[in-house]
């Protein structure tokens, strides 16, 4: 699956099968269920779920927490918009997807 087919299944109710919990995150928070998005990476360990759990405190506006995951993430805190930041987790993670 790539960006595009990824962003296309956001017309979807549900995500599509088969993607790692990371990415289920990532496309409920690109369907704006924050909720729901943090609820698969809140206990999920790992890098990527740490980035995707980053980034959902950043769109909330809890910068302290989404250094704390982006730490463990190990990833910068990035300025740039929300809407790229997704994307670029997305195309990341979607190489990752076997």
């Amino acid at each position: 699956m790539d960006l595009s087919q990824f962003k296309n299944s956001l017309a979807h109710a549900k995500p599509p099968a088969g993607l790692a919990p990371a990415l289920v995150a990532l496309w409920w928070a690109g369907k704006d269920k924050w909720d729901k998005a943090h609820n698969v990476v809140m206990d999920e360990g790992g890098k990527d779920c740490a980035w995707v759990h980053a980034y959902l405190h950043r769109v909330e506006g809890d910068l302290d927490n989404a250094r704390y995951w982006y730490n463990r993430a190990q990833r910068p805190l990035p300025s740039k918009p929300f809407v790229a930041e997704w994307d670029a987790i997305a195309e990341i993670l979607l190489q990752r997807q076997p």
